[in-house]
């Protein structure tokens, strides 16, 4: 996966859904786009998108999960859109699929958008959407201690998990990478908001 790529097709897919003619005659216009990282991540994966959506007059804001439970990443989301003055896109990158997914309900959201996400129906788990299609090269890196905190290698970071970027930018990602609680991708699902707010997919990986 080319990170920089798929995030920047993704601030194209949030334009769409925010000036799509079916998002028009639905509701109001919606200014306020929260952005939700993934795993081994925080909310600087996306600062290559946040300048284009603001340029287009969006006032956009990242969360920045704890990635210690599905529940504790949850909150954080809620808490950020909570924040916010009015209606919602609520946008995920991988892991985020889930996390956007199970947050998505929140009265303020108005859609949600898929980036390179999973997209899990209720009662299945980040693990049971992916195991289909066998594990990427970047999950094969994939190292977990004793306490089943897991991180990538210095090879998969470089050249699976940011590979689009410039060198320096793929050594950044390494060096502020996040490890993530590893059981948290088997946590499944108690709500699937897709079903219920117009919903994007770009990219994504389909339950």
């Amino acid at each position: 996966m080319k990170i920089a790529e798929t995030l920047l097709a993704g601030a194209v897919g949030i334009v769409m859904v925010l000036s799509g003619p079916s998002h028009a005659q639905s509701q109001p216009p919606v200014k306020n786009i929260v952005l939700v990282h993934g795993a081994f991540a925080d909310g600087t994966c996306w600062s290559k998108v946040i300048p284009i959506l603001e340029a287009r007059g969006f006032h956009v804001v990242a969360v920045q999960n704890p990635l210690t439970s599905l529940a504790d990443d949850v909150n954080a989301t809620r808490r950020i859109i909570a924040m916010q003055d009015g209606p919602v896109i609520l946008v995920g990158h991988s892991w985020a699929g889930v996390v956007i997914s199970e947050a998505g309900d929140d009265p303020k959201v108005a859609g949600l958008v898929y980036v390179a996400a999973f997209v899990p129906d209720v009662g299945m788990s980040a693990n049971d959407t992916s195991r289909p299609f066998g594990p990427t090269p970047a999950q094969k890196a994939i190292q977990v201690d004793s306490q089943h905190f897991a991180w990538m290698s210095e090879e998969g970071i470089l050249n699976s998990f940011a590979d689009g970027l410039p060198m320096a930018e793929r050594r950044l990602v390494l060096a502020v990478q996040g490890q993530i609680y590893g059981p948290m991708l088997d946590e499944k699902l108690t709500r699937a908001a897709w079903k219920s707010r117009p919903s994007q997919l770009v990219f994504g990986l389909p339950a």
